[in-house]
């Protein structure tokens, strides 16, 4: 085992998040996921270019069902987004399948937020690459 693995190194306090912006991004994984309220949503993830690791994915859940009207139709306006970035053009009816993103490349516009007292990166758009 070497030697660093056993120390503190300099980039293990840096806590600082990348800034807020647009970033290149791949989508790691996307599947259906029953939170803990009961809603099934949409969760993915995706893998963002040129940040450091410890901040280089980022989820994001779409309520597809529960939850209330408005948070479902603000969910599906943003998965909608999300679909047109990553190069698809879903129609009415068309069935949502999480395996049909899992790969895109995409930019992703990501801010800060703070859950339960840390900063952490929240995703606040999707847009195609130029």
């Amino acid at each position: 085992m070497a030697d660093s693995a056993l120390n503190f190194e300099e980039g293990d306090f840096d806590g600082l998040l990348p800034a807020e912006g647009c970033y290149e991004a791949v989508v790691g994984r996307a599947r259906f996921h029953t939170s803990q309220q009961g809603n099934t949503t949409l969760q993915v993830t995706c893998e963002i270019v040129g940040v450091p690791a410890g901040h280089d994915v980022v989820a994001d859940y779409f309520v597809l069902s529960g939850s209330t009207e408005r948070g479902r139709a603000v969910s599906r306006r943003r998965l909608l987004e999300l679909y047109r970035a990553c190069g698809f053009s879903p129609k009415k009816g068309d069935p949502i399948q999480p395996c049909d993103l899992a790969g895109s490349r995409l930019e992703v516009r990501l801010g800060h937020e703070t859950y339960e007292g840390a900063p952490r990166l929240r995703v606040l758009g999707y847009r195609a690459l130029p």
